[in-house]
């Protein structure tokens, strides 16, 4: 089964909460804090094989849960780091972020990886919070949450010429010729299912990728049918290739399906109709074709033609021998630009206040990922961690806001599911 588009949702796994601990040892009477750090939360990370073709694995998975970090212990022991979640994708995969519409990541080489969702740090015991103002902590860490996110896998195959036309003008025929595909192919009146990759090697040396995707049919770029879902496909190629049957045997009329296929492309993605674009004019061999070849290269007179019949070869060693030079003069397809790709960033200086504060009910609610990571990772059952808590609310500004926004001691403030009395 060919499926090259997939939605999942992804939780990397939470950190390991620290430990609160004391040494208890005979004869030492002020015995100091070892509690140890938990361990980091497992990532998921995608990586890509050049023997997949399909994201039919993924599909499969509709929500992907990376493990939790191991929690700290006593005696200075930190909780191990959970084993990360390496997924397999086949080479041409772009990842989105399904929310926010960014491009995370494009995936095309062989092994190459990204890291989806990072996992979450594991929670500091009393050990690592001792210093010298608190130098025995009656409190630590929860772990950090993993970090979770819908994400879109697009599979773009990737291939050198890209064959496009409409059904049953003999593209599988034309790429079982030239390479050693195997598409499926029979006198039916409906389109190949699923894309075929060929490999075409010449004796010039040079080879390149072909790829057979689905026929079209007018309003292909807006859903009907099955060719717009294969379009993408079309989008890292070299070269389109357009299939016409210039015989006519399918009582359609060559120059109007040539118009109809470049108005789908142009109005699915004007980069398409950037490409270098070629006509293989294929069924030479029978009646009428050569007829039907004079009024199309009057019609289109700039256009490179190749007339060809995949029956009895004519044609076929130009056709292959150009487009072999054609491809090798093209540099390679970059779809996004690196700089639009969502990277993640630890830290951000920046003057913007790293929450947002609304009144509701005569409730201050605040909300910002940085807060409430660190409500998160609070203990609150300890004395000591909602003391700390407090004053990284301050040292963040949060109090200042709250006084500039008109709070009044003891107005109720919440943060997630936690709400207090304001006392500045």
């Amino acid at each position: 089964m060919f499926v090259d588009e997939v939605i999942i949702n992804v939780e990397a796994g939470k950190g390991g909460d620290g430990c609160t601990s004391f040494r208890r040892e005979p004869y030492v009477s002020m015995g100091g804090p070892n509690g140890g750090n938990g361990g980091k939360g497992a990532s998921i990370i995608f990586k890509t094989d050049k023997g997949l073709k399909t994201l039919i694995d993924l599909k499969m998975m509709k929500n992907i849960k990376g493990q939790k970090g191991e929690n700290g212990k006593g005696q200075d022991k930190y909780g191990k780091n959970a084993e990360d979640i390496i997924i397999k994708i086949p080479c041409g995969t772009t990842i989105t972020n399904v929310n926010t519409g960014d491009v995370l990541a494009d995936l095309i080489n062989d092994n190459e990886e990204y890291i989806v969702a990072r996992g979450g740090r594991g929670g500091l015991g009393n050990k690592s919070l001792s210093n010298h103002e608190n130098p025995a902590p009656k409190f630590s860490e929860l772990g950090e949450p993993g970090e979770k996110v819908t994400v879109k896998c697009e599979l773009k195959m990737l291939a050198d010429v890209g064959l496009v036309g409409m059904p049953s003008v003999g593209k599988s025929t034309l790429i079982n010729t030239i390479s050693n595909a195997n598409a499926k192919v029979g006198a039916y009146h409906f389109t190949t299912l699923n894309p075929n990759l060929g490999y075409v090697k010449l004796k010039s040396g040079k080879d390149f990728i072909m790829a057979d995707l689905p026929g079209l049919i007018e309003g292909a770029s807006e859903g009907i049918g099955l060719g717009h879902k294969f379009l993408r496909h079309a989008m890292r190629t070299k070269i389109i290739a357009h299939v016409i049957d210039i015989s006519g045997s399918e009582e359609r009329d060559p120059i109007e399906d040539y118009k109809i296929i470049r108005h789908e492309l142009e109005n699915y993605d004007e980069k398409l109709i950037q490409k270098e674009h070629v006509v293989i004019l294929t069924k030479m061999d029978l009646e009428g074709s050569y007829k039907n070849l004079e009024l199309f290269k009057k019609e289109f007179k700039d256009e490179k033609i190749y007339p060809i019949s995949s029956i009895t070869k004519e044609g076929i060693d130009k056709l292959i021998n150009d487009l072999g030079d054609l491809v090798y003069s093209i540099e390679d397809v970059k779809l996004y630009d690196d700089t639009k790709k969502e990277s993640h960033v630890l830290y951000k200086y920046t003057n913007e206040k790293p929450f947002k504060i609304v009144k509701s009910n005569d409730i201050w609610i605040v909300t910002g990922s940085e807060i409430e990571k660190l409500f998160y990772m609070t203990r609150f059952t300890e004395e000591e961690a909602v003391e700390r808590f407090g004053r990284k609310l301050k040292g963040m500004g949060l109090d200042d806001e709250l006084e500039r926004l008109g709070a009044h001691y003891g107005d109720e403030v919440r943060i997630l599911d936690y709400q207090f009395v304001w006392k500045k």
